[in-house]
């Protein structure tokens, strides 16, 4: 099943993408009005079963093509990004594989959906880059987990921009002045339920700008898995419903050969089995 969270001009709303319709949850006897809610109410056969109504209901009325998409979870009380943690990537930055996990957050207010703007902040425009990533969100409240239940915590998947202002970064080792930016976490299209997610350990990741490959990798080069990152962060913070890991990404960079975004750009993180995160880029 794929959630989504969408604006079709009355506010937003959650929804069961079905092909090119959105049937709205209000239409499916849900118990929450929207994503994170649902993940907060319904465990994982909960959750296949909205999803079969949602198929069976033959609701025609909300025409993707005509609404805004929006996060697939646009109120997470955490947005966890891991770093260095591709093999590939760690040795174009030169630096030593991590013995242990990396992360910095990100906020909400980073968070925009498929196709809305990625904005270059006027003051800190010259050195935005691309990374495609994988990200995880949480369906069940995970505190001191083993690496071998991580995944049953899991809700679900999604392709994730993590969008960097280098310049920023790089003057503060912590890098979150430089990632936690307005726009600079686009994610989506939809959270992809995690039954029907695929192998997370083996799934193809991409970016692509104005159409050209300029990064392309493979989840099985991540140092830390899905499982032994959720295991490692939740030993000391509790993960709750709709909290988003974005979990590294693959060498490809656009800081290691000279390639960051512009206004005019259209820049797309893809996911194999997940679909694809389109967003135009503009100055601000």
């Amino acid at each position: 099943m794929r959630l989504v969270t969408f604006d079709d001009g009355v506010g937003a709303r959650a929804g069961v993408l079905v092909g090119d319709h959105i049937v709205p949850v209000s239409e499916l006897d849900a118990p929450a009005a929207t994503v994170r809610g649902l993940l907060e109410a319904l465990d994982a056969a909960g959750l296949a079963a909205l999803g079969e109504r949602a198929a069976a209901s033959g609701s025609t009325d909300v025409r993707l093509a005509e609404v805004r998409l929006l996060p697939p979870v646009p109120d997470p009380e955490k947005i966890i990004c891991m770093g260095l943690n591709y093999r590939d990537h760690a040795e174009e930055a030169h630096q030593d594989i991590p013995e242990h996990p990396r992360w910095f957050a990100k906020f909400a207010n980073s968070l925009v959906g498929d196709g809305a703007d990625v904005v270059l902040p006027a003051a800190h425009a010259e050195f935005v880059d691309y990374e495609a990533e994988l990200a995880v969100v949480i369906g069940r409240t995970a505190f001191d987990v083993s690496a071998e239940q991580a995944l049953d915590h899991v809700a679900g998947a999604m392709p994730l921009n993590d969008v960097s202002a280098r310049d920023l970064q790089l003057q503060n080792p912590l890098w979150t002045s430089g990632k936690a930016i307005d726009t600079f976490a686009p994610c989506g299209p939809a959270l992809v339920t995690f039954d029907e997610a695929g192998d997370l350990g083996d799934l193809a990741v991409r970016t692509r700008i104005n159409g050209e490959v300029v990064q392309e990798g493979s989840t099985t080069d991540m140092i830390f898995g899905v499982a032994e990152t959720i295991a490692w962060l939740s030993r000391t913070m509790t993960l709750i419903p709709g909290d988003i890991i974005a979990t590294g990404t693959p060498a490809g960079v656009g800081g290691f050969k000279g390639l960051f975004l512009r206004d005019g750009d259209t820049v797309e993180v893809e996911v194999e089995g997940l679909g694809a995160v389109t967003n135009p880029v503009r100055a601000a």
